[in-house]
């Protein structure tokens, strides 16, 4: 049995750290918030300084409140997050370019006749959500210096010198050979990026090196990008089981087993984790705007923020014929087009702050039913239930919409900080490479199950409603 771990999960907003023994669970927890800035193109960027900062300040923290020390520490990261640095000296070369920056839209239409080619080789339709077309931007507008990496590789480098990312990290770049788990030359060559040097592609459980920065050396021996680690801590380890975290924005992945599953409806196709040796794949389909979506509905003055969504949502017993498309950085899986904006309609003068808190959950509710119904169809069988994490899913009226479109129940999972419980399995399973999988993950189960409380013609009418909105913004683009 392997001692308590250090489990750290850097996000968009925020690193939470927790410590977590095999025994007792977590014993020992911390949060540092971090401020993503955003600025005009699409511009999305974050400082690399303030993200190393937070992990070290967040695990440290962790640990004097655990008051005992750890085995080994895990990191996850924010998956498609890129920026290049010096690898001699660590040194930042430019900002961190986040995951939801649109900056490098003219490089994927540059490229768009290499679209097909690329979503088979690589399981990712060419998009600016990927770190690919980011990593080719950096260097064809900000400097040819340094390497160009994800953050992940930085952080461990800055951590413990070594120069790796993970499997499935790798797997959210366009750049990795979906069958091979490798890098892919053809991919690398289309974005112009042949001659880079990268990092080596490493299984999640690997011991990459030792770091002293939380306090004495200790080894860092688990690696995994931030949505399959939710995965895993959500058991979600048999084909067919899937996730969704609500969080920036909405994930829901769909495990499929030990082969990639290239589906015909739009969702990618990538790593799930590779671990000793063996890799398992998922399906993954985005929503980029959900809790990001709430705040700019208060930033409008309409809630203070995520916690009142249900008194106000609550004022009014539905949305008032109000229809909320909130594709504010644009529409993720299934359509991709991260070039259209959101739309309300229905709007009148009895419109309160409530039917539009109703028509934005129903909005995000019915994003997520068109990825579990293309998950359901790529895997040949509808997904039975789903299991839920993420801020946001302490809202009861979000929740209940989702159980009500999807008409199916809806497991809010018991278990909070899921990101950084998934990387602290994986960590143990680096620790000890006898564990058996299914004993190094967390116990699941829910805090609640929402059941559907209206019928299906309903819902299907609610949801023809939200798909005649999405057509009509694709109309007009």
């Amino acid at each position: 049995m392997t001692g308590p771990v250090l489990a750290v999960d850097q996000g968009t907003s925020g690193t939470k750290a927790l410590v977590i023994c095999p025994e007792r669970g977590v014993i020992g927890s911390a949060s540092v918030p971090v401020k993503p800035r955003h600025g005009s193109g699409g511009a999305v960027e974050a400082d690399p300084a303030e993200l190393l900062g937070s992990v070290v300040e967040a695990g440290r923290r962790a640990l004097t409140e655990a008051g005992e020390p750890v085995s080994a520490v895990g990191l996850a990261n924010q998956g498609e997050t890129v920026l290049a640095w010096d690898p001699d000296t660590g040194r930042p070369l430019t900002e961190a370019i986040v995951w939801q920056d649109r900056r490098s839209a003219p490089i994927c239409d540059e490229l768009a006749s290499y679209d097909e080619e690329l979503t088979h080789l690589t399981g990712l339709p060419l998009d600016p959500y990927f770190a690919a077309p980011k990593m080719a931007w950096i260097r064809r507008e900000l400097t040819r210096e340094g390497v160009v990496t994800t953050t992940d590789s930085w952080l461990v480098h800055q951590l413990t010198g070594a120069f790796v990312t993970d499997a499935a990290t790798a797997g959210r770049t366009q750049l990795l050979d979906l069958d091979r788990s490798g890098w892919s030359p053809r991919a690398l060559e289309v974005f112009g990026l042949g001659d880079e040097r990268l990092p080596d592609v490493v299984d999640c459980d690997s011991t990459v090196g030792t770091t002293a920065a939380f306090g004495g050396e200790l080894p860092l021996t688990g690696l995994l990008v931030d949505q399959q680690a939710a995965l895993l801590a959500q058991n979600a380890l048999d084909p067919g089981n899937a996730k969704c975290t609500y969080g920036t924005g909405a994930f829901l992945l769909a495990q499929t087993g030990p082969a990639p599953c290239r589906g015909s409806t739009g969702l990618v196709s990538c790593v799930a984790w590779r671990l000793g040796g063996r890799t398992s794949y998922c399906l993954d389909g985005q929503v980029y705007t959900a809790a990001s979506a709430v705040d700019w509905l208060a930033g409008l003055g309409m809630i203070s923020g995520a916690a009142e969504l249900d008194p106000v949502g609550a004022t009014v017993p539905d949305s008032g014929g109000v229809t909320f498309v909130p594709a504010l950085a644009g529409l993720a899986a299934p359509w991709w087009r991260g070039d259209l904006r959101g739309s309300v309609t229905g709007l009148g003068l009895g419109t309160t702050a409530g039917h539009l808190v109703r028509a934005l959950c129903e909005g995000i509710a019915a994003q997520v039913v068109e990825l579990t119904e293309a998950a359901a169809t790529d895997l040949g069988s509808p997904l039975t239930s789903l299991r839920v994490d993420g801020g946001l899913t302490r809202s009861a009226l979000l929740m209940q919409t989702q159980a009500d479109l999807l008409q199916r129940p809806v497991e809010v999972s018991a278990l909070p900080d899921v990101t950084a419980l998934g990387v602290g399995a994986v960590a143990r399973l680096g620790l000890d490479p006898r564990l058996p999988l299914r004993q190094a993950v967390p116990d699941w189960k829910p805090s609640a199950v929402y059941e559907p409380r209206i019928g299906a013609d309903e819902a299907a009418e609610r949801r023809v409603r939200f798909r005649t909105a999405v057509q009509t913004l694709l109309d007009q683009a």
